[in-house]
């Protein structure tokens, strides 16, 4: 049992909150049932360490269980060691390290994707992590990050994905310009999300979006810069039909991928 919140190991563990020491060490943290019983299902290889509350497991049996199952063992702690670790204000008395695991961009376009979302300079870690929740739901075969996009494996970002992190590639790292390329080269086309482009209601109406669709969004505050939207084949807007000023771009992400996932499946 781990007792001492302030044991070198624990404070080692709580450091993985700094994306310097996540890059360094190639790793990240998963807190609560969810996210740690989505990787145990998912991606057991990828678990270096597992910590769980007496409480806890009384709560959650069928995370032993999993964990057993895949060899891997887990170490029993303390309610305060928990929240040392932990990034999150109220942890559920689950926590493990996991290593990242980025997918290529070449990986990503080798698989022949009909649907990719491309996330470019998106900052704000829920909408990233609402996002690839979204395009796991919607059956996206991968979500991009570019540009200077928040870190993958923030916590925050994590804990906002719900286990859908497990469920698809997610690449980083990569240019605009080069996804764009890419996507062109295997047969897609490429609709920029921006509130100037065409009503995406009048663009659905035909067969816009029956074709395999490279969906770009970007940064929550100034959007895509005009040199991004000219790599685009279209522009295309989420109509308001309300009062509201603007959706949320994690709303308005989730729209499009929907759309999309539709027309693929008439």
């Amino acid at each position: 049992m781990l007792e001492n919140p302030r044991a070198p190991h624990v404070r080692s563990i709580a450091k993985l909150a700094q994306k310097n020491v996540r890059t360094e060490r190639a790793e990240f943290l998963l807190e609560g049932p969810q996210s740690v019983g989505e990787a145990l299902t998912w991606r057991p290889e990828l678990i270096v360490e597992m910590f769980i509350t007496p409480t806890a497991l009384e709560r959650y049996p069928d995370l032993a269980e999993k964990a057993e199952a895949e060899g891997i063992e887990f170490e029993y702690a303390t309610e305060a060691v928990i929240d040392s670790m932990s990034d999150t204000v109220t942890p559920q008395g689950v926590v493990a390290v996991a290593k990242q695991f980025p997918t290529s961009i070449k990986d990503v376009f080798a698989a022949k994707p009909r649907l990719i979302a491309v996330l470019e300079e998106v900052r704000d870690p829920g909408n990233l992590g609402t996002i690839i929740r979204a395009a796991d739901s919607a059956g996206a075969d991968a979500v991009i990050l570019s540009g200077r996009a928040v870190d993958l494996y923030n916590p925050k970002v994590v804990r906002s994905t719900t286990g859908s992190l497990f469920h698809l590639p997610v690449s980083v790292g990569a240019t605009l310009a080069d996804v764009v390329t890419r996507a062109r080269a295997a047969g897609m086309q490429v609709l920029a999300a921006d509130v100037k482009g065409e009503d995406l209601a009048g663009y659905r109406s035909g067969d816009g979006l029956a074709a395999p669709t490279l969906w770009i969004f970007g940064n929550e505050a100034r959007g895509l810069e005009d040199a991004d939207l000219a790599l685009a084949d279209n522009a295309v807007a989420v109509p308001v039909y309300g009062k509201a000023e603007s959706l949320n771009l994690a709303t308005a992400a989730s729209v499009c991928l929907y759309e999309s996932a539709f027309a693929h499946r008439a």
